[in-house]
C-alpha cells in the first residue's frame, strides 16, 4: 500500500517509494529505496521536501497517531511517476548546459554507487537507472547538444563510470534519431547505462592497466559482456519474483552483444548480420565512438571528427551501415568539441549542430591564426555566414583549454 506522508513523520525502516518532485532537485539518486541509515534520514529532513510517498508493503508504516493524516493509494502503480510530466520546450544550448551539468554530475554519482555495489558483491538496484535515463532524455528534448557536449568530460580514474553515462546519452540521442519513443527509448538508455556492468567482475589491475594487456589479460577482459549478462539476468529473475522493476530483454541483449560486429568477428558469440538486433547494433556504435574519443590510461583519445571519419572506414566490417548513418546525423560530420579553422583564418569550436546541414555547425570563434592572437568570442552559425570551413584542426597542436572555451567546465 502506498501512502503520502509528511517528511517529519518518516522513520528508519520505511520504504521510500517516491521522493517526489524532480529527480535532479532532491539529494538521492534513487527514487525508491529502504531508509536504513541515519545520515539518509537526516538528509531527507534537511532537503526542503514536505511530503513523500512510502510503500508499507516493503517497510514500516507511519505511527498510529499520524496514520489518519496520510493519503493512501490502493491498487496497481506500475512504477508510474506520481507527478505530472511537464511539457518540454526547446531552449538554447547555453541555457541547457546549466541543467545538463547537474544531470551529468548526478548520473556519474549514481553509476559509481550502482557499480560499486556490484563490485562489493551486493545486488544491483536497477530501478534507479530508469529515472536517471528519463532526466537525460528530457535534457536532450530541450537541447541535445548540451548533454552531447559533456560526454567527453572524463578522467582516466573514472573512465568506466563516465563511459557508461556517455553511452547512455548516445543511445538516447541515436534512439531519438531512429524514431524510438516511450518505453523502448527508455530501455535503450538503460541498456547504454548498464552495458559495461560486467567490468565490475574484472580485476582492477587488469581493467586499469596502463600498458598493453597480455593475451591472458585480454581474454579476461573479453569475458565482461557475459559476466554483465549474468549480473543483470540474476536481477531480472529476482525482480520477476518480487514484482518490481523488470530488466528487459533489450538491456540483456545490449550488455551481452555490444562487442559483436556485423561481419561476425566480434565477441562473445560471433553473431553477424540479421542475428544482431537493432539495439545491439546501436550499442556497438555508441560504445566504440565513446571509447575512441576518450583519454585512457594507455592512450590519448581521438578528436570527434577524426573518430567519425575512422569509424566510417570500418562500417562495412564493424557496424550496420543504416544505423551508422543515423549516428552521424545525430552527432554531425563535425561533432561538438571539434576544433575548426575557417577560410578567414579564425579558429572556432563546434558547440551545436545546425538543423539545416551536417556540414555547417554552430561554432564559437575565439582565435585568429592570421594575427596569432585571441579575438573576442563570437557565436557563428555557419549555415548563415559567408565564412566556410577550411579544415579540422588537431587540438593537441594548440595549447587552448577547449572545454573551458566550449563552456562545459
Amino acid at each position: 500500500m502506498l501512502k503520502k506522508i509528511k517528511v517529519t513523520d518518516v522513520r528508519l525502516g520505511m520504504y521510500i517509494h517516491d521522493v517526489g518532485g524532480k529527480w535532479i532537485d532532491h539529494p538521492f539518486w534513487k527514487k525508491s529505496f529502504k531508509l536504513a541509515e541515519q545520515k539518509d534520514l537526516n538528509t531527507l529532513h534537511k532537503c526542503g521536501l514536505e511530503e513523500i510517498w512510502i510503500d508499507t508493503s516493503k517497510g514500516l508504516d507511519v505511527e498510529v497517531s499520524v496514520a489518519d493524516d496520510s493519503q493512501v493509494m490502493e491498487g496497481e502503480v506500475n512504477n508510474q511517476p506520481l507527478v505530472a510530466k511537464e511539457v518540454t520546450a526547446r531552449v538554447s544550448v547555453q541555457d541547457e548546459l546549466v541543467a545538463a551539468k547537474r544531470i551529468h554530475t548526478k548520473a556519474k554519482e549514481a553509476v559509481i554507487s550502482m557499480f560499486s555495489e556490484v563490485r562489493m558483491g551486493n545486488a544491483l538496484e536497477v530501478e534507479g537507472a530508469v529515472q536517471l535515463v528519463d532526466e537525460i532524455n528530457q535534457s536532450m528534448a530541450r537541447n541535445a547538444d548540451a548533454m552531447l557536449s559533456l560526454i567527453r568530460l572524463k578522467n582516466t580514474d573514472e573512465y568506466t563510470y563516465l563511459h557508461s553515462v556517455a553511452v547512455c546519452a548516445l543511445m538516447v540521442a541515436l534512439g531519438r534519431k531512429l524514431g524510438l519513443e516511450g518505453d523502448i527509448l527508455q530501455q535503450a538508455g538503460v541498456a547504454g547505462l548498464l552495458h559495461d556492468i560486467g567490468k565490475m567482475a574484472i580485476p582492477n589491475e587488469i581493467l586499469n592497466k596502463p600498458g598493453k594487456l597480455t593475451d591472458e589479460e585480454f581474454y579476461i577482459v573479453k569475458t565482461h559482456p557475459r559476466k554483465g549478462w549474468e549480473i543483470l539476468n540474476a536481477v531480472k529473475n529476482w525482480e520477476i519474483r518480487n514484482a518490481s522493476y523488470d530488466v528487459s530483454d533489450m538491456v540483456l541483449d545490449v550488455c551481452l552483444h555490444h562487442h559483436e560486429r556485423i561481419d561476425g568477428q566480434g565477441y562473445p558469440d560471433k553473431l553477424s548480420g540479421d542475428a544482431l538486433t537493432l539495439y545491439a547494433r546501436m550499442g556497438a556504435i555508441c560504445d566504440v565512438y565513446d571509447a575512441i574519443t576518450s583519454d585512457r590510461c594507455y592512450k590519448k583519445g581521438w578528436a570527434p571528427a577524426d573518430s567519425i571519419k575512422k569509424m566510417a572506414t570500418w562500417k562495412e566490417d564493424h557496424f550496420d551501415e543504416t544505423v551508422f548513418h543515423a549516428f552521424v546525423k545525430t552527432l554531425g560530420i563535425y561533432p561538438n568539441g571539434t576544433l575548426l579553422k575557417l577560410e578567414s583564418g579564425r579558429l572556432g569550436i563546434v558547440i551545436e549542430q545546425s538543423v539545416k546541414s551536417l556540414t555547417t555547425p554552430i561554432i564559437k570563434v575565439f582565435f585568429s591564426t592570421r594575427s596569432d592572437a585571441h579575438i573576442p568570442m563570437e557565436i557563428v552559425d555557419l549555415s548563415k555566414d559567408s565564412d566556410t570551413i577550411s579544415n579540422v584542426e588537431d587540438p593537441q597542436q594548440w595549447s587552448f583549454d577547449l572545454h573551458q572555451i566550449q563552456g562545459i567546465t
